[in-house]
C-alpha cells in the first residue's frame, strides 16, 4: 500500500500556505505550540496505518450482517474505533474543561485526512459521532449535554444524523416522521429513515440518533421541522445504560462502495413510540441540523480528497515501477523497456490526479481555516467574514472534491491498465468508495440550486463580496512574481469571466427561476474550477517563494512540481471555462427545454 498522504504536502499546506502557526497567537491556543499541532498529526497518521488501513479491503469484502438481532461487524473494526477514541480524536476540538486538547479545526480535520485515506467506511462512525456531538454541544439544553455529550467525546456512545425516508430524499420538507408530545416533556416518534450511516451496530455502548421529525400539528414544509436526540438505549439518571429504546433496524442496505460503513433502515415507533428529546425550539431543526449537514459536506469533500490522493500515490508508485515499451522516437527493440512514467500519456494522466488530489485537499484545509476564523478571529468581522466566505464556498467544498476525487480515482485505474481493474490492487475499491461521494450529503444539483438561488440569489450576497475581495488580493499579490505573475493573468480572466456570468443568471434567476437554475450545476463546476485555480495559485506562490530563497536538493523537485501543477491547473482546466460560459450566459435552454416524452 503507498503512505496514506504525502506528509511533506501536508506540511507544506498547514505552515507555508495556510500559516497554521498562527493560530498560537490565539488566546484559545496559548498553551499550544507547533510541536503539539505536529505530534496530533503523527499520531493520527500512525493510528491510521495501525489500525484503519491493514482491514480497509476485508471490510469492504465482507460487508456487516444482520441476524434479527444485531449487527456483526468485521472484528478489526472495534479495535479501530478503541484507538481513535483513546487518543482523544473525538473531543479533540473541544475546550480543556469539557474533555478535549482544545486543538484548531484545521489540525483535527488534516488529522482526519489521514484516516480517510487509511479506510473511510471504518473512519465514518468516527466522523458521523464528531458531526452530532458538535450539535448536541450547540443546540441541546444542558440536562441532554451533561447526560449524553462526555459518553459521545470519550467514544462510549456514537452518533448519527437521521434525514432520509423511503417516501423522500433530499425533499425534506416533506418528511413525515411524526413526533407526539408526552405527558414528561419528552416525546414519542413514529416514522421511518433510510440510508442512516452507522445506523446500528455493537462497536458502542449506545448511540444518539439526531432526527428531523414534525411535531404533531406543525406547519407543513421545512417550516415545521424539529430536531430531536433519540437514543438506541434509555438511559438513566445514573448513566447507566437502560432498556432498549423503540428503535429498531428494519434492515441493511448494501452499497457499492463504504462497505464496512453499516447503511440502515430504522423504524422509529413499532410499538409504543421512540423516546426522544426536543433539542433548542420547535420548529427550527432544519436550520439546527444544517451545522450537521455543512459540517459533514466540508467531512465528504475531504474524504474525497484523500481517496483520490490515494487514487494519485497508488499509480505514481506503479508508474515509477512498472517497465512497459519505449517512447516513441526510440525505433530499437533491443533497447530496455522504459517505466511508464516516462511515457507523455501517463504523466498526464498523473499530472492530472496530482492537480485535483492536492487542490482538493487545500480547499478542504483552506475551509476549514474558514471554520476556525468563524468561531476564534480577533474580531467580530473577521468572524462574520470567514462564516459568509465559508457559507459561500461549502457547496464546492462538497462537490469539487467528490466529483474530480472520483476522475482521480478512474484515472489511477487507467494508470495501472489491466491491474486497475482487479482486486489485487486497491484502485477499483477506491473508486467504488469513492464514487458515493458525490451523492453523500446532497448531491451536485443540490449543491449548484444552494449556491446559486440561495447563496447568490438575484442580487448576489456578502460571501460573494469577500470571495471577490480575497481572491483579488491574491491576483494583486502575484501579479509582479516572475513565475507566478503570469498564472495570476490566467486566473483573472477566469474570475471576470466568473463575474459576467454570475451577474447574468442572476438576472435570469430574478426574471424566472426555473430557467435561471436549469444550468445551475455547471455553473458550480465552473465557480469550482475559479476557486480551486485560486487555491493552486496560493500553492505556487509559496513554492516560488521558496524557491527564490533558494530551496535545493529533494525540496526544490518538491516546489518545482507544486508550481508545474498550478501552471497545468490554469492551462487546462481554467481554459475551457469560456466555452461554458458563453452556454450559460446566454441563457441555453437545453436542459429545461427537454421533454419527457424525447427521451
Amino acid at each position: 500500500m503507498a503512505k496514506l498522504l504525502n506528509d511533506r504536502d501536508l506540511e507544506f499546506q498547514l505552515y507555508e500556505v495556510l500559516d497554521t502557526e498562527s493560530l498560537l497567537q490565539r488566546p484559545r491556543y496559548a498553551e499550544h505550540d507547533r510541536a503539539i499541532f505536529d505530534a496530533t498529526l503523527n499520531t493520527a497518521r500512525d493510528i491510521a496505518a495501525e489500525y484503519f488501513a491493514p482491514h480497509n479491503q476485508k471490510g469492504d469484502a465482507n460487508e456487516p450482517t444482520f441476524d434479527g438481532k444485531k449487527v456483526t461487524l468485521i472484528p478489526e473494526t472495534q479495535p479501530a474505533w478503541n484507538a481513535f477514541a483513546e487518543a482523544g480524536f473525538l473531543a479533540s476540538h473541544h475546550d480543556f474543561d469539557d474533555g478535549g486538547s482544545q486543538l484548531p479545526e484545521v489540525v483535527l480535520r488534516a488529522s482526519m485526512a489521514y484516516f480517510n485515506a487509511a479506510n473511510v467506511s471504518s473512519t465514518a462512525y468516527s466522523f458521523l459521532t464528531i458531526g452530532a456531538a458538535n450539535l448536541l454541544k450547540s443546540f441541546g439544553s444542558d440536562e441532554l449535554k451533561d447526560k449524553y455529550l462526555p459518553a459521545m467525546l470519550d467514544g462510549r456512545y456514537s452518533g448519527t444524523m437521521a434525514l432520509t425516508e423511503p417516501g423522500q430524499g433530499s425533499a425534506l420538507g416533506d418528511l413525515r416522521t411524526m413526533a407526539k408530545p408526552a405527558d414528561d416533556g419528552s416525546y414519542r416518534l413514529f416514522g421511518n429513515k433510510m440510508y442512516i450511516s452507522g445506523g446500528d451496530h455493537e462497536l458502542t455502548d449506545n448511540i444518539v440518533h439526531m432526527v428531523l421529525a414534525r411535531i404533531e400539528g406543525a406547519p407543513a414544509g421545512v417550516r415545521g421541522i424539529s430536531l430531536f436526540l433519540v437514543p438506541k438505549f434509555h438511559v438513566n439518571n445514573d448513566g447507566t445504560r437502560g432498556d432498549r429504546n423503540d428503535v429498531a433496524l428494519a434492515g441493511l442496505l448494501h452499497k457499492m462502495g463504504y462497505r464496512n460503513t453499516t447503511s440502515t433502515v430504522l423504524n422509529f415507533g413499532e410499538k409504543d413510540g421512540a423516546v426522544g428529546y426536543l433539542v433548542g425550539e420547535p420548529n427550527k431543526g432544519l436550520g439546527y441540523m444544517f451545522q450537521m449537514m455543512n459540517e459533514a459536506r466540508i467531512g465528504v469533500g475531504l474524504g474525497a480528497a484523500a481517496m483520490g490522493y490515494q487514487s494519485y500515490l497508488e499509480a505514481l508508485d506503479y508508474a515509477r515501477d512498472r517497465p512497459q515499451g519505449r517512447l516513441p522516437g526510440n525505433k530499437n527493440p533491443d533497447a530496455p523497456q522504459v517505466k511508464i512514467v516516462e511515457h507523455a500519456d501517463v504523466r498526464r494522466m498523473l499530472l492530472m490526479q496530482k492537480a485535483y488530489a492536492e487542490g482538493s485537499l487545500a480547499l478542504c484545509l483552506y475551509a476549514s481555516t474558514l471554520v476556525e476564523d468563524a468561531s476564534t478571529a480577533a474580531d467580530d468581522s473577521e468572524r462574520k467574514a470567514a462564516a459568509e466566505l465559508l457559507d459561500l464556498i461549502t457547496p464546492m467544498v462538497k462537490t469539487w472534491p467528490s466529483k474530480y476525487g472520483v476522475i482521480a480515482s478512474d484515472l489511477g485505474i487507467q494508470v495501472l491498465g489491466g491491474a486497475g481493474y482487479t482486486r489485487e490492487y486497491p484502485l477499483e475499491q477506491l473508486y467504488r468508495d469513492n464514487r458515493l461521494n458525490p451523492i453523500h450529503e446532497g448531491t451536485e444539483g443540490i449543491q449548484g440550486i444552494d449556491l446559486l438561488g440561495r447563496k447568490l440569489g438575484p442580487k448576489g450576497g456578502d460571501g460573494y463580496a469577500e470571495f471577490q475581495h480575497r481572491i483579488q488580493a491574491t491576483l494583486d499579490e502575484a501579479a509582479n512574481l516572475d513565475t507566478c505573475g503570469p498564472l495570476a493573468s490566467q486566473l483573472t480572466q477566469a474570475l471576470n469571466t466568473l463575474k459576467s456570468v454570475t451577474s447574468e443568471l442572476q438576472k435570469q434567476l430574478a426574471a424566472d427561476p426555473d430557467h435561471g437554475l436549469s444550468n445551475a450545476t455547471m455553473y458550480l463546476d465552473m465557480f469550482g474550477k475559479v476557486l480551486v485555480g485560486w487555491i493552486w495559485l496560493k500553492q505556487a506562490m509559496a513554492a516560488e517563494k521558496a524557491l527564490t530563497a533558494g530551496a535545493s536538493g529533494s525540496e526544490e523537485q518538491f516546489y518545482q512540481g507544486k508550481v508545474h501543477a498550478a501552471r497545468y491547473f490554469m492551462n487546462w482546466e481554467l481554459a475551457p471555462l469560456e466555452g461554458y460560459a458563453r452556454l450559460l450566459a446566454n441563457g441555453n435552454r437545453d436542459n429545461l427545454d427537454m421533454e419527457n416524452d424525447w427521451f
